[in-house]
């Protein structure tokens, strides 16, 4: 009687600290550095993979069966669909199985593949969820053979020279190249994406890794969208003559960012025009005000973390993804923390007193995610609607019979 036949493993993750993680390779082959975090989302993994706020890191998805509904078009975050995303890698659980789904267009390996991010399945993410949430994000290299013959002296040393993301600036890497405008709306069941055909407004958006459904959930309250490179002076983007200011979510250090973005921002916000700003541009917006921002123990990454709104002292389940966090205690007087994380009570929103300037930490677009935060669209435009002397819409509509 033969023993057992086991099939060499064709793809590892190698942490900071020498933790050795073996398992089966999926999508591109070769090797990447990142920090590895854990996503707790237990829907829209194209769209988490699809993210700019996510370059430069690892993905660990705690939910085990990642793959079932394939990948499609629609779902893609990223503004230019053929621009790669930044995520260097992937972890799950179980093999991907095939998509059963009416959507799916291509099966998430093959799809991985073409957007060159390595991947590895078979890994008790519990434990390195676990790991995570003792010691935090760790650095660490994925790596893809099939032969299973790894060249470890490359992987170490792509490990040993990747900086970490403290003081690292991404959002260059995933600006938009261009200047360009912005008319789809949202998906409708049956219909797909609308188009805006008569705005009402006109927004700029500095892209500092920008998702797609943020520009529809614009479009959607009427405003065309004029989107510029993070690296835009004030001068650009009032060359535009905008209602309004947005400031995008992305990827990396706000502080490393900060250094071309403060000063532009400081600039905006004297014009008057109301400011918006999501994510990494809350954090921004934070530093412009005269906070500061720190690297998080372990973060905030999936879709369902609980927020209050103190402005009203509603709860929300939010979308949520960021390693940095304004420190609410460096708060300058005439802002105003407005939302907080329920989870650890970090900051995840403040306002300018007196002026239409506010942000968010978390994700009011989802995609994926609940929709509960879809109010603060309607709250920037209300501001506009306001200077613009036309009626405002309620924040908490009733939803439509």
């Amino acid at each position: 009687m033969t023993g057992w036949q086991q099939s060499p493993a064709t793809a590892v993750l190698i942490l900071a600290d020498g933790t050795r993680l073996e398992g089966r390779g999926i999508g591109a082959i070769g090797h990447a550095a990142g920090e590895v975090c854990f996503n707790t989302a237990m829907t829209g993994y194209q769209e988490v993979l699809t993210d700019p706020s996510y370059a430069g890191q690892i993905i660990t998805f705690t939910f085990p069966h990642i793959g079932n509904v394939g990948t499609n078009d629609e779902d893609i975050e990223t503004v230019n669909m053929a621009a790669l995303s930044g995520v260097r890698g992937v972890v799950l659980k179980a093999d991907i199985t095939n998509p059963s789904n009416y959507r799916a267009a291509e099966k998430l390996d093959a799809w991985l593949k073409k957007r060159n991010i390595v991947g590895i399945t078979g890994i008790d993410t519990r434990a390195l969820t676990a790991l995570i949430r003792e010691n935090g994000m760790p650095n660490g290299v994925i790596a893809h053979e099939p032969s299973g013959q790894f060249d470890e002296a490359s992987i170490n040393a792509e490990l040993k020279a990747f900086p970490g993301l403290e003081g690292l600036d991404l959002a260059k890497e995933v600006t938009t190249a261009q200047t360009y405008h912005w008319d789809q709306t949202g998906w409708q069941w049956d219909k797909g994406f609308g188009t805006l055909d008569k705005p009402d407004f006109h927004i700029v958006a500095i892209d500092y890794g920008a998702k797609r459904n943020i520009l529809r959930c614009l479009a959607d309250q009427g405003a065309r969208v004029t989107v510029v490179p993070a690296t835009a002076t004030a001068a650009d983007v009032m060359s535009h003559n905008p209602d309004g200011i947005f400031l995008s979510n992305g990827p990396g250090d706000p502080a490393a960012t900060g250094k071309y973005a403060v000063p532009t921002i400081q600039t905006l916000m004297e014009t008057g025009k109301p400011v918006f700003g999501i994510c990494l541009g809350h954090q921004l917006l934070g530093l412009s005000l005269g906070a500061t921002t720190s690297k998080m123990h372990q973060g905030h990454h999936g879709a369902n973390h609980p927020v209050k709104d103190l402005t009203t002292g509603k709860v929300e389940i939010t979308s949520m993804n960021h390693g940095f966090a304004v420190d609410k205690a460096s708060l300058p007087a005439g802002v105003t923390e407005t939302h907080i994380s329920l989870f650890d009570q970090s900051n995840a929103g403040l306002s300018v007193d007196g002026k239409p300037i506010f942000s968010v930490q978390y994700h009011p677009e989802a995609s994926p995610g609940p929709r509960d935060s879809h109010y603060l669209f309607t709250r920037f435009l209300n501001h506009v609607r306001k200077q613009k002397g036309v009626a405002e819409r309620p924040e908490h509509a009733a939803p439509a019979a």
